[in-house]
Order: C-alpha cells, then sequence, then structure tokens
C-alpha cells in the first residue's frame, strides 16, 4: 500500500475512535461540573492525575516497550507480550510495599492519602489497558484498536450517569466510572485479539526481556518528567492557591484537549507509518511533507480553540466555572507546542532511543519547575500555564537540534515563529479586552491570517492523502 494512503487509512480508523471519546470528554463537562464543586472535581483530577504517573514507575513503561517490539517484523509476538503482562504483574506486586506512605499524601486542603485503595485499583487496570492496546496497535490489529476506543466511549459516558447520577457517588463516583471502563477494555482486547494465545510460562529468551527493559526503563523517568511539565502545575496551584482555583484551571485544561484530539489521531497512525517507511531512501521528504502539514494543522486547530475559547467554555462548564477561561489561550499555545514535540519522537521511536528523549525532557522539567515557583505566587494559574508554554518551548528547540543526528528534515522554522506570533498576539487581545466587538473582530482577522498562511500545507494535505482515495482518471 502507497505509504501516505497508509498513513491516511489508519489516520481515519483512529480519529472514529479518539474523535468519539475526545467529544465525550467535553460533553461529559457540563454533567460532572453540575454534580461536582471545583474543590472535589479538583480532588477527582489529582486522584487520576496521580495514577497516572505512578503506571509508568510501577510497570517501567513496558507498555512502550510492547508497542515498539511488536512492530519489528522479527520479533516473536507472544515473548513480547509475557514479558510485559510478567513485569505488569511482579511491579504491582512491588507497589504494594508503598500503600503505607501514599496512604499519607495531604496537598494543601486536598488529603490525597485518604484515596489510596481508588489509586491502587485504578494503576492496576489502566495499567492493564495500556499494556494491552499498544501490543494489540503494534500488531496491526488498528480496528481492533479502535473500536476498542469506541467501546470505552460507551462505557465511560454509562457509568459517569449511573455513577454521578442516581447512586451519587460523587469522587469515587468519577474515578469509578474510569476505572470500570478500562477494565472493560481489557476484557475485550483480551477476547478481540486472542491475547491469552499470546502468554506462556515458559521461559523466555533472556535477549528478549533485556531489550525490552533496556528501551523502556529510561523512559520512566521521561514520562514522569513529561508528568512534570503537564501535571505538576496543578499540585503547585492547588499548594500556593487552593483546591478551588486548581479546580478552574484544571477544567481550563480540558479544552486544549481539542488539540490534542487532532494530534492523538495522527500520532498514533504516525508512530506506525514511521517505523515502516524510517529506513526509506526517501525518508527525508517523506518527514518534511507530513510535518508540514500536521503543524500547520496543530496551528489553524489552536487558532480557532482561542477564537471560540469563551463561548466553549460556556457551553461545557458550569456557571461557576465560566472565569476558567482565562486560562484556556496560553494552555492552548503551550498544547500546540506539546503536540510538535511527540512528532518528533517518532524520531527517537525508530531510532530506539529512549535515552535522549529522556534527557530533552529533563530540560523542560526543569524549566518548569523553576517557573512554576516563580510565577504561580506572582500570576496564579496563569504562571502555571505561561511556564508551561515555555518548557514545551524549550523541548522542543532542544529535541530538534537533537534529532538532526539522525534524521535531517525540514521543519520549515519561519513558519513555526510566525504560527506562534499569531497565536501569541491572539492570546493577548483575548485577555487584554475580554469582550466585545473589537475582541471578536481581532480574533477573526488572526483565524483567518492562520488560514491563509496553512492554504499550501492543506492543499498539499489534499493531493498527498486525501487525493489518493479518489479513483484515478484513465488516460
Amino acid at each position: 500500500m502507497d505509504k501516505y494512503k497508509k498513513l491516511a487509512t489508519n489516520t481515519i480508523i483512529f480519529a472514529i475512535s479518539k474523535f468519539s471519546s475526545s467529544v465525550l470528554s467535553f460533553l461529559l463537562m457540563p454533567y460532572v461540573t453540575a454534580k461536582l464543586v471545583s474543590a472535589d472535581y479538583s480532588t477527582a483530577d489529582l486522584i487520576q492525575q496521580t495514577a497516572n504517573v505512578l503506571i509508568p514507575i510501577v510497570f517501567l513503561q513496558v507498555n512502550s516497550a510492547a508497542l515498539r517490539f511488536a512492530l519489528d517484523k522479527q520479533t516473536v509476538k507472544r515473548d513480547v507480550f509475557s514479558v510485559g503482562l510478567r513485569v505488569t504483574l511482579q511491579g504491582f506486586l512491588v507497589f504494594l510495599i508503598f500503600y503505607y506512605p501514599i496512604s499519607l499524601i495531604n496537598i494543601n486542603d486536598t488529603p490525597l492519602g485518604d484515596y489510596a485503595p481508588l489509586i491502587y485499583i485504578f494503576v492496576l487496570v489502566s495499567g492493564m489497558r495500556q499494556l494491552c492496546q499498544q501490543f494489540v496497535r503494534g500488531c496491526g490489529h488498528v480496528k481492533l484498536y479502535a473500536a476498542d476506543g469506541i467501546l470505552a466511549t460507551a462505557t465511560t459516558l454509562a457509568f459517569n450517569l449511573i455513577f454521578l447520577g442516581p447512586l451519587n457517588m460523587g469522587i469515587y463516583g468519577y474515578v469509578f466510572a474510569i476505572i470500570a471502563s478500562d477494565a472493560c477494555s481489557v476484557l475485550f482486547l483480551f477476547v478481540g485479539a486472542r491475547l491469552w494465545k499470546n502468554v506462556t510460562f515458559k521461559k523466555i529468551p533472556s535477549d528478549t526481556r533485556r531489550d525490552m527493559l533496556k528501551y523502556s526503563i529510561p523512559m520512566v523517568p521521561t514520562i514522569i518528567l513529561w508528568w512534570i511539565i503537564n501535571v505538576s502545575d496543578r499540585y503547585m496551584v492547588t499548594g500556593f492557591v487552593g483546591g478551588a482555583e486548581n479546580g478552574l484551571y484544571t477544567a481550563a485544561s480540558k479544552i486544549p484537549n481539542f488539540v490534542i484530539l487532532f494530534s492523538t489521531v495522527f500520532i498514533d497512525a504516525w508512530q506506525l507509518s514511521a517505523v515502516d517507511e524510517y529506513d526509506s531512501e526517501s525518508r527525508e521528504h517523506f518527514f518534511t511533507k507530513v510535518f508540514r502539514v500536521y503543524s500547520g494543522g496543530v496551528f489553524v486547530v489552536a487558532s480557532a480553540l482561542i477564537l471560540v475559547c469563551q463561548i466553549l467554555t460556556k457551553i461545557l462548564v458550569a456557571d461557576s466555572y465560566y472565569t476558567s477561561w482565562r486560562y484556556v489561550p496560553v494552555l492552548i499555545i503551550a498544547t500546540s507546542f506539546s503536540c510538535l514535540v511527540n512528532f518528533l519522537a517518532s524520531i527517537y521511536m525508530a531510532e530506539k532511543k529512549s535515552f535522549m528523549g529522556m534527557v530533552t525532557a529533563l530540560s523542560g522539567a526543569f524549566t518548569n519547575i523553576i517557573l512554576n515557583l516563580v510565577l504561580i505566587p506572582v500570576m496564579g494559574a496563569n504562571g502555571a500555564a505561561v511556564a508551561t508554554v515555555i518548557s514545551f518551548i524549550v523541548v522542543f528547540v532542544f529535541r530538534g537540534q537533537n534529532t538532526r543526528k539522525y534524521l535531517k528534515f525540514d521543519m520549515k522554522p519561519v513558519a513555526l515563529i510566525s504560527e506562534t506570533l499569531i497565536l501569541a498576539l491572539q492570546c493577548v487581545a483575548m485577555l487584554v479586552l475580554e469582550k466585545g466587538v473589537v475582541m471578536y473582530c481581532i480574533e477573526g482577522a488572526l483565524f483567518v491570517l492562520m488560514l491563509l498562511f496553512n492554504i499550501k500545507p492543506i492543499k498539499e494535505l489534499i493531493t498527498l492523502v486525501l487525493g489518493r482515495f479518489l479513483p484515478k482518471k484513465k488516460a
């Protein structure tokens, strides 16, 4: 299959799955914010984020190794999945030793340690789902992977409606809905992909386990560093200005997920193509074209979101959360650069250079911590948003320079700088003017400018990708 057509096909398949789950996340916001007060919503989110940062530590990020090694045609798939499953179960047994110190965690007015049993269940079930998901994707079962996303959407919706509605379970209901949905996904993937056939109790070649752990272990600090950049600010906002303010900041962080939706749909498909085409002679040309289309799409979506962020906030959250829109424009810029950083990660993945992924992420994490400590006391939650933007820019620049050792493709720096300036002007206009006809005229004009700036990559998208699905004209 043509490489562009394959990329487009996989992107569409993943889009069906990702779009449904992301739309659900936004549609649930009015319901969740109506059922949970700001402080409770903050606590529920902190439980989820705490579990998410523990998962790669407990399981040594073995799910990423399951994906990467399942992509290699010469590997024995049964050995890959069995190593992943053993590391997951062994890691959880070790994790049980730390139950008591975790139960003592208390952040300002949020007694996180009281929810330790919930965190443990979340870690185990979600960790199992991630392992099954990534292995299935690496084996090429993209339709099954997409179907799992749709299933997760339906079950998350159902469990949230039940647990937060008739059962009125509050914080526990919000978190249990995620756990129950993940459990359904594990069962679905085991049955759909017949994963039990990839489980062996026999001795596995030591080089398979060694190579997988050699790849995955350096990713553990990398994930932690990403967590520091993406999520630690919520703990710092809670510590400096309280759980109620963090609840607003958390609600604001949901809207930039529209950019993540665009990015994730593509990146899931792109990782498969990046590995497949990495050894081809035309790889520089391929990466250049795809990156220009991808980056242009990211910035167009980001520009549109800033334009309508006040309207979206009004629609998606309860009235008491409306002021959270003030954090959205800056967070959208941060999210845009995180998407560009994720594209460059595909080069490290293809090269199996997970250590360099860790080193580049370290620069961003260090920047983020310092700026959070400086800016949050002065600017409040928006200080955390600004710190996140700068951190991702630092990582992008560092990673852009470093990856040229492995692959020299043209990232069109002039275009990137121009698009970033347009987003920055939109952000300033909205935060300074806040409302009114003048503000929307400026925002609209800047959005049109962003569209005009990306006419060429949009045309390339149509001719290189979508055109592949149209019947060819007969000579």
